[in-house]
């Protein structure tokens, strides 16, 4: 991710880095993008998501393996069908002005973010709640129809249209987190800016330069304030994993969330143990867009998919060994088993290229009449190494690509308006469940940046949602799967691998499948 250049590096700002990595209770973390808001609604990224989460809390939260554990809920109860979920608040929980959080700050909440007029993005991802959906789409107009309700200022009572095997690990999520209401009510907007913004985390901001830095402190105010070890942290943008490295060696950051790949074995050699390259629950994958021709012809994306060699990416073009993905949910997650695969997975890749050029002759394309298209990609030392070499992998077919790259906020704010040929996209899971990526191909979801579609995939998923048997639910889901990897709806590349480097000084850092480290359980030894 490489954006940050000049000015940032001035003397001085290079002077204060050194004296806050002096203080042993703040946290200097390259956090790689640009955030988009400081409101959890309007959050989208892994580098938004890191911040949130050490500012807000949900009813469940995530232990330092990512369990999800109680969080502003003490404790709940289910009901014997898995459909209502009643939470007891833990007493005294505050916001960080000294309010109390109360019921009535997740009712508004959960109503806010499926409020059409919030278009907020990532609102799907809680609509296993009773009319979550419908009130969205603008199919119900009382929101007091949504399935969360306040029993009294204590007790919340979620319903959901059917079981949820996740529900509970999906109310980790910052879709999930309550909001101020009273803030809200009175500032309007202008809540979530610096000096008006409440929190309810185990910190709270206190300072946001965008394109620069986010600074936290702890926050006084939190249930658990007496157990929180690191006094405050500075997110830093930084796209540039290569300046971010030469950083790290000079102590101005303690922890990196991503480095280039090409430098892990002399990480590994030079500071044994300090980069973290574990197998978590992401995809690496390139969206075409099926809207437009010629990616509209299911032959010229099975041509482009099979041409890339997954086998050589991993070792080869990163050497930080990601495995050659070829289904669309990931191997290990829950109540699925084995994904589906890709029908041709096990041929030869000389047999796939050549099969790729007889699919693209069909389509009309070939070394006589190339094939143009722009590949877009976000700013990042691997992303550009990983489209270099794919353009190279469909040059023998007779494609000409053109390598476009921006910065992470305009890749993906284009990507959502339709402004792609082909472009790369990651997902890393929100919680641990095949939904959470097959929701990524459905119709009219926002991070469908392809814009496939498909009558009976989406029906598959609806059926499947509505299953309470977890084996019937997982062979529907299945289903699904493979009738977007017949179609080749997207293309796969590789499942992610963590990257992240962290100080010897850092005690409580664990390795996990989402690599979800909230600040709460980290110490830092003297």
């Amino acid at each position: 991710m490489t954006y940050l250049t000049k000015a940032f590096y001035a003397s001085a700002l290079v002077g204060t880095l050194m004296s806050f990595s002096a203080h042993a209770a703040t946290l200097n973390v390259q956090n790689g993008g640009d955030p988009q808001s400081l409101d959890p609604q309007k959050m989208s990224s892994d580098y938004e998501n890191r911040i949130a989460g050490d500012i807000f809390e949900g009813l469940t939260t995530e232990d330092a393996k990512d369990n999800a554990i109680p969080g502003q809920a003490e404790s709940w109860t289910i009901s014997p069908d898995g459909k209502v979920y009643t939470f007891k608040l833990r007493d005294g929980i505050k916001w960080s002005d000294g309010q109390p959080v109360t019921a009535e700050d997740f009712v508004f909440a959960f109503q806010r973010l499926v409020d059409p007029k919030s278009a907020a993005e990532y609102a799907y991802l809680q609509f296993t709640i009773k009319n979550a959906e419908k009130i969205n789409k603008g199919e119900i107009t009382d929101f007091s129809q949504l399935g969360v309700k306040a029993i009294d200022p204590k007790t919340l009572e979620i319903t959901l249209d059917n079981a949820t095997p996740y529900f509970l690990n999906a109310l980790t999520h910052y879709t999930a987190y309550p909001l101020p209401k009273h803030l809200i009510d009175a500032k309007g907007a202008d809540w979530v800016k610096i000096g008006n913004i409440v929190t309810n985390g185990p910190y709270k901001p206190t300072e946001w330069v965008p394109g620069s830095y986010v600074t936290t402190v702890k926050n006084d105010q939190y249930w658990d304030a007496k157990n929180v070890k690191i006094d405050g942290v500075k997110f830093f943008v930084m796209e540039d994993q290569s300046a971010a490295l030469k950083r790290y060696r000079a102590g101005e950051f303690d922890i990196l969330t991503s480095f280039p790949a090409d430098q892990y074995q002399w990480l590994k050699t030079n500071m044994p143990g300090q980069a973290h390259v574990v197998p978590f629950l992401g995809t690496y994958y390139y969206v075409v867009n099926a809207t437009k021709p010629p990616f509209n012809d299911k032959r010229v994306r099975q041509a482009l998919s099979m041409a890339v060699n997954r086998e050589v990416i991993g070792p080869k073009v990163l050497g930080t060994g990601e495995l050659p993905m070829y289904s669309w949910v990931p191997p290990g997650t829950a109540h699925y088993g084995e994904p589906a695969q890709i029908k041709w997975k096990d041929e030869p890749y000389a047999q796939k290229v050549e099969e790729a050029k007889k699919l693209l002759k069909e389509a009309g394309f070939g070394p006589d009449h190339p094939l143009h298209a722009q590949l877009r990609y976000n700013t990042n030392d691997n992303h550009k190494r990983i489209a270099a070499a794919i353009a190279s992998m469909w040059k023998p077919l007779g494609v000409e690509i053109e390598l476009y790259n921006t910065e992470t906020k305009v890749h993906y704010d284009e990507m959502q308006h339709g402004k792609v040929e082909i472009g790369r996209a990651g997902w890393l899971a929100d919680y641990n469940d095949p939904i959470n990526f097959l929701n990524l191909l459905s119709t009219g979801v926002d991070m469908n940046y392809g814009r496939w579609s498909n009558a009976q995939y989406d029906a598959l998923l609806k059926q499947g949602n509505e299953e309470t048997d977890l084996n019937k639910r997982a062979a529907l889901f299945k289903q699904a799967e493979q009738i977007a990897l017949d179609d080749s709806a997207a293309i796969p590349i590789y499942y992610y691998v963590s990257q992240s480097v962290v100080s010897p000084k850092i005690a409580g850092y664990e390795d996990n499948i989402q690599d979800i480290h909230r600040t709460r359980w980290l110490s830092i030894k003297e």
